[in-house]
């Protein structure tokens, strides 16, 4: 393993960028791939910026071609954006872990400087260098919110729930406010924000952005080097330079108003319908999470719809605090288990995980490609995962009432599930993607952050999208979604024996005529067996 200060492959890049001195700056300070922006650095006269690419890193999981051009062409915008404002820039590329060249460069440039990663992961990597003094680390100045809302709001034990939390921030900050009052008399617009896509307005055109000689290169390179990951190798819809990230937060203007009523709608006409889809550009700093948040307060925006956008912003720091409390869920007693791999499906050999990960109903069966775009046979499904393999994306109802409740429905082993997502959405970062999806999008957590799991039959799909006129098989007759969610309760029932959310469901399940019960199993048995076989399911199966 090695590294340097040039990359094969990218020539344009690397005649761009100067090769820097130490004594170029009286501070070197280390930007993680998710932390590209100069305005988080606590000082700003006389320092310096050390970026690494980190091919091991890459090759950690089978990630979406797309987010690995996204990361890598926006490190390499940046760092040209940098070195333009005459702030030296050591941009070194390894193929082993971020830690070795940031080793080898204390030695010649002294102690680097970092705020603290977001990512638990790289925390780890680099926690010896910490501790023996070659980086310093200082807080991370990206996040909304200090530790201590969360905790003496929420505490530092489960059950986690985010209404006082989100109250507190609302507070504290003054956002959406009159004194102590929230603006329009409450806290929560959820119930005005729940209604179906039924064609009403035009709907918005999400922006694309016109490519440089940098994305070209990153595209050739990734194709290249990473050709057996998944998906299509694109950034015409993604931004990378400064200017490009100005345009996504633009966006939000154009979509705020009409945001809030359909944030969870679902349709075919759209992937995005009015979300601003800057969850990509914000986690990794080239928006700031409050550049958004003033967007959304200074808006001429109906309440419903401003409310809506906040409680999403509060949500990201609310998952942030619940990952870093519990370091990752490591400091939780759940149950666990230990998943045959860490590929989520995807034909890829990585390094062997022996770890144990929550698994609260112990689930167990494998992602099947359906996931990774091959047909299902199911409309929403197989729309959601297209939009996936295309774009790297698709907003939060998809990936929770359609990707996450089916795969709870079919008894898919969380830790897959959780992979899936990390690997495929290029919005997605530990701290992130693991409370949405084992906290939230499974119940491999418990009741440590839900108090009950999210998953629906189809009537939920039916009413929330339009996938069921144009699917083979009809939302009350033929739809295997419903069956499934019965037999699901049946297999867990003891699991959720005496939790009061569920008590309605459970009687109802009680009652459910065994001649049915049978159906429900019999349809789980099959949808679990022809999609673990790589098929479509077949129109003629009878429920």
């Amino acid at each position: 393993m090695g590294w340097s200060f040039t990359g094969l492959g990218s020539e344009i890049f690397f005649s761009q960028i100067r090769k820097p001195r130490p004594a170029d700056a009286q501070s070197w300070w280390y930007l993680p791939y998710d932390q590209l922006n100069l305005d988080l650095l606590p000082v700003h006269d006389s320092v310096g910026i050390v970026l690494v690419e980190s091919e091991k890193q890459a090759k950690r999981r089978p990630y979406h071609k797309q987010k690995l051009c996204y990361i890598l062409s926006n490190m390499r915008h940046f760092a040209l954006e940098t070195q333009s404002k005459d702030i030296p820039v050591a941009y070194v590329v390894t193929d082993g872990q971020y830690d070795e060249p940031l080793r080898d460069l204390t030695k010649e440039f002294g102690t680097i400087n970092m705020l603290r990663a977001a990512e638990r992961e790289l925390r780890t990597t680099l926690a010896p260098l910490i501790e023996n003094g070659s980086i310093v680390e200082h807080p991370h100045s990206g996040w909304l919110t200090p530790q201590a809302w969360f905790t003496e709001t929420v505490g530092f034990e489960p059950p986690f729930r985010m209404d006082r939390f989100y109250r507190r921030v609302r507070k504290e900050k003054g956002w959406l406010m009159e004194g102590d009052s929230p603006v329009g008399g409450k806290f929560s617009h959820d119930a005005d924000n729940r209604q179906p896509w039924k064609g009403e307005h035009p709907l918005p055109v999400s922006p694309s952005f016109e490519m440089d000689e940098i994305d070209d290169e990153v595209i050739e390179f990734i194709n290249h080097q990473f050709a057996e990951h998944p998906g299509d190798a694109r950034l015409n819809h993604l931004p990378t330079s400064y200017a490009d990230h100005r345009r996504a937060l633009d966006f939000l203007s154009d979509i705020l108003q009409l945001f809030g009523p359909y944030e969870d709608a679902m349709t075919k006409d759209s992937r995005g319908l009015f979300h601003s889809r800057l969850a990509s550009s914000v986690n990794i700093h080239r928006v700031l999470p409050q550049e958004v948040i003033d967007v959304v307060v200074a808006a001429e925006a109906p309440l419903n719809s401003k409310e809506g956008y906040l409680r999403q912003m509060i949500w990201r720091e609310y998952v942030h605090h619940v990952h870093e409390v519990t370091d990752g869920f490591n400091r939780l007693e759940v149950e666990t288990t230990t998943p045959p791999n860490r590929a989520a499906g995807w034909p890829i050999e990585l390094e062997h995980d022996q770890a144990s990960h929550p698994n609260h109903l112990k689930q167990n069966r494998s992602l099947p490609m359906a996931y990774w775009g091959q047909p299902s046979g199911m409309d929403c499904l197989d729309w959601a995962v297209e939009s996936v393999m295309d774009e790297a994306w698709t907003h939060h109802i998809p990936r929770l009432m359609v990707l996450s409740n089916l795969a709870q429905l079919m008894d898919i082993e969380p830790r897959q599930l959780t992979d899936w997502f990390h690997a495929a959405f290029i919005d997605a970062f530990d701290w992130v993607v693991e409370p949405n999806v084992l906290g939230m999008g499974t119940f491999a957590l418990g009741d440590a952050m839900m108090t009950k799991p999210y998953v629906s039959g189809s009537p939920y799909i039916k009413k929330m999208g339009d996938f069921c006129s144009s699917c083979e098989f009809h939302p009350a007759k033929t739809c295997p979604v419903s069956p499934m969610y019965w037999a699901y309760f049946e297999r867990h029932k003891d699991a959720f024996a005496g939790n009061h959310r569920l008590a309605m469901t459970l009687r109802t399940l009680a009652k459910r005529p065994e001649e049915k019960k049978q159906i429900d199993r019999d349809t789980f048995n099959h949808v679990t067996s022809i999609l673990g076989q790589g098929k479509s399911l077949a129109s003629q199966m009878k429920l």
